[in-house]
């Protein structure tokens, strides 16, 4: 399994640390390289991978939306 996926993991990673120590606009450009840098290694990351954060993005949709929906009927009976 080929890792050259991390590699812009772990520069967005960086950059997303040092944009929480700026508070200027420097913060800005360095979460949008952020940003960038973690969908590409999204992109490079091999199928066994992107097959497992899609089972975990289901898993937990799943479970976001169960307790949406215990909320939103437990408000609608009173």
């Amino acid at each position: 399994m080929p890792l050259f996926f991390l590699i812009p993991l772990f520069t967005g990673l960086a950059t997303g640390y040092l944009s929480k120590k700026c508070n200027d606009e420097l913060a800005y450009i360095t979460s949008v390289f952020t940003i960038v840098s973690l969908v590409v290694s999204l992109v490079l990351a091999p199928w066994q991978i992107q097959f497992l954060l899609l089972v975990l993005v289901f898993i937990t949709t799943n479970r976001l939306l169960r307790d949406h929906d215990k909320k939103y009927t437990q408000v609608s009976r009173k």
